[in-house]
């Protein structure tokens, strides 16, 4: 079930899509939103904007839904909802890396389902390579907190205002990834009610005013949430494996403005 560029449907530089009661099984990512890659992207400046994702099911496949890695030319106004990711690579997959520019904001996801995830639910991914997010997972371990920033420009991609709630996901191998950078970091993003079992907790960084609101995370070692490189936190009713609530779930590395309440 692997075939690189082996997607589903991409959605590239369009308008007023409707992706509804469709079922994938692919070797890439299934539903895949773009919008032109780098230089030429930004150029023509055409966006992917106003899309409804309504009562899909995606079994194989790198990620369910997914915006980039070609993003260049922005995405926004896009609602995603009642849909199912059953042993998907990656759920809710968001992709890119510096030299693609682009905005991705102005995102609501709601009401999604999912089960077996080889990787995470919820993946913010900022340094993509080319590789699923299950090769990258496994090149991973023992990686450094600490990235080199550079300066922001018209080559560094934005993702902000993103708004993900009411999510089940009953296996996974992490229950969410934020793989920021710290010239622009992940930002506005919002994750409320949810519940998600997985092997490791949430792991987020390079992320400023991300807030997660009665999410309750079973994972089966560390703590629930670790934020690292972040501003502006605010983790409130959320709960992990221990049952419990508060600073005791949390890990923090180098961070500020973090409210556990």
């Amino acid at each position: 079930w692997y075939s690189q560029n082996g997607d589903g449907l991409d959605i590239d530089s369009c308008e007023d899509v409707l992706v509804i009661n469709s079922t994938f099984d692919v070797g890439d990512d299934a539903i895949c939103i773009k919008s032109g890659k780098d230089e030429d992207g930004r150029r023509r400046a055409r966006p992917c904007r106003n899309l409804i994702v309504n009562n899909c099911t995606v079994f194989h496949g790198h990620g369910g839904f997914v915006v980039g890695s070609e993003m260049s030319g922005g995405v926004s106004n896009i609602h995603v909802s009642d849909c199912r990711f059953l042993g998907t690579d990656v759920g809710l997959r968001f992709k890119s890396c510096r030299g693609r520019g682009g905005v991705v904001s102005n995102i609501f996801i709601e009401d999604i389902t999912m089960m077996d995830i080889p990787a995470e639910p919820l993946l913010f991914d900022l340094h993509y390579g080319g590789k699923s997010a299950v090769e990258a997972a496994a090149e991973e371990h023992g990686s450094s907190f600490g990235i080199e920033p550079v300066p922001a420009d018209e080559t560094t991609p934005e993702f902000r205002d993103i708004h993900v709630r009411n999510i089940v996901c009953s296996g996974a191998a992490r229950a969410m990834y934020f793989n920021g950078i710290p010239e622009k970091n992940i930002s506005g993003i919002e994750i409320e009610d949810c519940l998600i079992v997985s092997d490791r907790g949430a792991d987020i960084r390079y992320s400023d005013g991300v807030t997660l609101r009665n999410v309750d995370i079973r994972q089966s070692s560390g703590k629930g949430y670790s934020f690292a490189n972040c501003r502006n936190v605010r983790a409130e009713n959320c709960r992990d494996a221990s049952g419990k609530a508060g600073r005791e779930t949390v890990f923090i590395h180098n961070s500020e403005g973090v409210d556990i309440l």
